[in-house]
C-alpha cells in the first residue's frame, strides 16, 4: 500500500465538480478524486483547521467512534471500477478490527478528523496515480523526467485549499 496525505480541495476545471488531490508522502505522484461539494467542504474546513459551531456529519462519526471506544486505524482507498473510487475506514475496537466500505470522501474526511493515515493499494496507485509532467503531457503511463516533477511539486507546494474555496461556496 501506498501512504498518501491531502494536498488540497479543488475544482477540476473540465467538469468543474469538486475534487480532493492526494499525494504520495514525497508529493511525487498524486491522485485526484471527484468528490460531492459537501465533503469538499468538510474536507477543506479540516485542512483549514476551521471548527464549526455544531458538529457535521463527520465530527459526529468521530464523536461517536470516541464515545463506544473505537478508533480509526488507517482509510484505505482500495478499488477503481468504472472510473469510481472505493473505499474503506478500518476500525480497531477492544476486541476486533473492522472494515467498513466507505466513499474515498467520507473516509478521507473521517481521517483527516482523527489524524488517521490514508492508503493507497498498490494496484489503484500503479493505476491512477500520475506525476505532474504526466497531466502536462496528457500522457497516462508513469514516469517522468526529474525536472519536471520538480516543478510540479513546486507548483502543489504553492497551492491552498484558501485558493479553492470561492468555488466550494
Amino acid at each position: 500500500m501506498v501512504r498518501v496525505k491531502v494536498k488540497l480541495v479543488g475544482i477540476d476545471q473540465v467538469a468543474m465538480c469538486p475534487v480532493v488531490v492526494i499525494t504520495d508522502m514525497d508529493e511525487k505522484k498524486f491522485l485526484p478524486i471527484m468528490v460531492g461539494p459537501a465533503e469538499a467542504s468538510a474536507i477543506a474546513m479540516e485542512l483549514e483547521g476551521v471548527k464549526p459551531p455544531r458538529p457535521l456529519t463527520h465530527d459526529l462519526m468521530r464523536d461517536l467512534l470516541l464515545k463506544l471506544d473505537a478508533q480509526v486505524d488507517r482509510v484505505v482507498i482500495s478499488d477503481l471500477k468504472d472510473e469510481t473510487y472505493y473505499g474503506s475506514i478500518i476500525l480497531k475496537t477492544a476486541k476486533e478490527q473492522l472494515e467498513i466500505d466507505a466513499r474515498p470522501s467520507d473516509a478521507i474526511a473521517l481521517a483527516l478528523r482523527t489524524e488517521s493515515p490514508i492508503f493507497v493499494v498498490e494496484a489503484v496507485a500503479s493505476q491512477a496515480m500520475v506525476t505532474g509532467s504526466e497531466v502536462e503531457d496528457g500522457e497516462t503511463s508513469v514516469g517522468s523526467d526529474d525536472q519536471e516533477a520538480e516543478e510540479f511539486r513546486r507548483f502543489l507546494d504553492d497551492l491552498t485549499p484558501e485558493d479553492f474555496r470561492r468555488h466550494l461556496q
